[in-house]
């Protein structure tokens, strides 16, 4: 699997971000996954190959969702979320899909989802436990999937047109769910 490549574009506004200061955040990719990354600042195109000290072949993908994600607008440390555990997932839902490419809709339902000073993003985020970006023409998620699941469904009300309050009362709803199965995994279980 050695020499495996894969390729991808990001925004040329988010090269920055993905080779960091000095270089960092491309090194820290680089050695977690044993990958390398080649970035051309021009066009934003970005080449990952895999090392021979790749153990598992599928850190190829890894290493594609995460500079897809800090592309789409996350902080790398964000994005890093998924280099520290195999269950997080990594979302991205294309706002062209449900409104065509109107900028007035697609700027209306970012804006939904933001919220008056990102108050909307910063609760789902905090009742969900899981980062959002918005970038774009995209939101997307990064979670467990609990956490994706509970999210995805809060942005999919605001796209629909739910009204926010009924929104914030599903998140709550979820984290109450969520802390009560968290709960009963500690309990333990004894027998008569």
């Amino acid at each position: 699997m050695e020499g495996s490549k894969a390729y991808l574009k990001i925004p040329r506004d988010r090269v920055g971000a993905l080779v960091g200061p000095s270089g960092s955040v491309k090194a820290v990719i680089e050695r977690k996954l044993s990958v390398g990354l080649q970035v051309e600042s021009e066009t934003g195109a970005v080449q990952i190959t895999l090392l021979s000290t790749a153990e598992d072949p599928t850190v190829l993908f890894r290493a594609k969702e995460v500079v897809t994600a800090i592309g789409r607008g996350f902080a790398p440390d964000h994005a890093f979320r998924l280099l520290d555990d195999d269950e997080i997932v990594f979302e991205v839902i294309d706002l062209r899909e449900i409104v065509g490419r109107s900028p007035s809709d697609l700027k209306r339902l970012k804006g939904r989802v933001i919220g008056k000073e990102g108050k909307t993003r910063r609760i789902i985020e905090e009742l969900s436990e899981a980062n959002i970006s918005v970038y774009g023409h995209t939101i997307s998620i990064i979670g467990y999937p609990d956490q994706d699941s509970i999210a995805r469904e809060a942005v999919s009300m605001l796209i629909r047109g739910s009204l926010h309050g009924t929104v914030y009362r599903f998140l709550h709803k979820k984290r109450r769910e969520l802390k009560k199965q968290r709960l009963q995994l500690w309990e333990p279980t004894y027998k008569s």
